[in-house]
């Protein structure tokens, strides 16, 4: 969760800008355990998210890559300070906490995958 003001929160989804050289994956699994305090690894790619915003005057246009992932070690207490807060939630109740209707349309599209797959329904660190 990010404070916008006062009174206002955002909850999203970890991501963030490569480093130079990485990979996608790479910057993924980084950008995961920087902002959740969790390590985790890839277990399947997730649709990209693209949008455009303007930042000081000029219009950026911004490709997100997603991941399926799982945890394997850490602790939500380690996640950086980017982040007010760090909760871990079933994907039922994402719908209601995250900020952004792509957001939303992705963890539901990340539950419909481990549906499919016979797996049970894990939760997504916001």
């Amino acid at each position: 969760m990010r404070r916008r003001s006062r009174d206002a929160v955002t909850w999203t989804l970890p991501k963030g800008t490569p480093d130079p050289g990485e990979t996608i994956e790479e910057t993924a699994l980084r950008e995961v355990g920087e902002e959740t305090g969790l390590e985790v690894r890839i277990v399947a790619p997730l649709p990209s998210i693209e949008y455009a915003f303007v930042q000081d005057g000029t219009r950026i246009h911004k490709t997100v890559h997603y991941f399926l992932m799982e945890p394997i070690g850490g602790d939500l207490a380690r996640h950086d300070a980017e982040f007010e807060r760090v909760r871990w939630v079933a994907f039922e109740e994402a719908g209601a906490l995250l900020s952004f209707a792509t957001e939303r349309e992705l963890v539901a599209t990340a539950a419909e995958h481990l549906a499919d797959a016979g797996l049970g329904v894990a939760g997504i660190a916001s």
